[in-house]
C-alpha cells in the first residue's frame, strides 16, 4: 500500500482487519511500500497510512507478523541502485537477515554511500512529488473526457477503464491498436491480475505510467484521447 496499479492506500479500517486475519490465521504480513512518498495532496495527513504506523496506532508496537519493504527506486528514480530496506517484526527480520546473507548480493561502497545521500535528502523527494503532482493535473482532465478515469491516492499510474466501443471494452485490443495507430505504449489490466472464479479483476482496464516529462505525457494523453475518439468515427 498504495498499491500497484490502482493506486489505492489502505486505511485504518481496513490494516485492522489485515491484522485480525493474521492473528487468527498467523500469516506474515509483507507490505511492499516503495510508493508511499508519490501522493499528490497537501497537508499534515496527506502522506498513505504506512503499515507500521498503522500498527503503532492500532497498539501494536511490537510489528508481530509484519514488516515492510520500500526502496529508493521510485522515491529517488533510482531503480538501477537496487537500493532499499526492510523493517518490523523482530523475529521475522532475523530469518529474514539470515537468508538475506546468503541468497542476496553484497552492495558496493559507491552505492551505499549514494543511498545514504538519497535517504537524508528530502528536497528532491519534495520536488519528485511536485513534478507527479503537475503531470496528474495535466493528464487526468485530458483522458477522463473521453474513458472512467481518476486521481488515485498514490503512485505514478492512472488505472483507466477502456471504453465500450473500443474493441468491446478489451484491454489488450486496445492496447495493441493504441500502439499501432498512434505509437502510445500502455499496459493491458489483464496482464496485472490472476484469473480468480472465472473473473479477471484487471480486464478492461489498462495502466498508464506517468514517468515521462511533463510535454510527453501530454502529448501521449492527447493521443489516447484522439485514438479514442476516432473508434466513435472511424471515418
Amino acid at each position: 500500500s498504495p498499491g500497484n496499479p490502482t493506486g489505492a492506500a489502505m486505511p485504518l479500517d481496513e490494516w485492522q482487519r489485515l491484522f485480525e486475519l493474521s492473528d487468527r490465521h498467523g500469516f506474515v504480513i509483507a507490505s511492499d511500500e516503495c510508493y508511499s512518498e508519490i501522493y499528490f495532496r497537501e497537508g499534515p495527513d496527506a502522506a498513505p497510512l504506512g503499515a507500521l504506523q498503522a500498527a503503532a496506532q492500532l497498539g501494536r508496537p511490537d510489528f508481530k507478523r509484519l514488516v515492510v519493504l520500500t526502496s529508493l527506486s521510485k522515491r529517488s528514480n533510482v531503480p538501477g541502485m537496487r537500493s532499499g530496506f526492510v523493517a518490523g517484526d523482530a523475529e521475522v527480520l532475523k530469518a529474514f537477515l539470515l537468508y538475506r546473507t546468503y541468497h542476496g548480493s553484497a552492495m558496493g561502497p559507491a552505492i551505499q554511500r549514494a543511498s545514504v545521500a538519497a535517504w537524508n535528502d528530502e528536497a528532491h523527494v519534495e520536488e519528485n512529488r511536485a513534478l507527479y503532482r503537475q503531470k496528474f493535473e495535466r493528464v487526468t482532465p485530458i483522458l477522463a473526457s473521453v474513458m472512467n478515469v481518476a486521481l488515485p491516492d498514490a503512485g505514478f499510474y492512472l488505472w483507466a477503464q477502456v471504453p465500450d466501443h473500443c474493441g468491446g471494452g478489451s484491454d489488450e485490443w486496445f492496447a495493441r491498436e493504441l500502439l499501432a495507430q498512434y505509437n502510445v505504449a500502455v499496459l493491458p489490466g489483464s496482464y496485472l491480475a490472476r484469473e480468480a472464479q472465472g473473473v479477471n479483476p484487471g480486464a478492461g482496464r489498462v495502466r498508464l505510467a506517468l514517468v515521462a516529462g511533463l510535454d510527453e505525457c501530454v502529448e501521449a494523453a492527447e493521443r489516447i484521447q484522439a485514438f479514442i475518439q476516432s473508434q466513435r468515427d472511424p471515418s
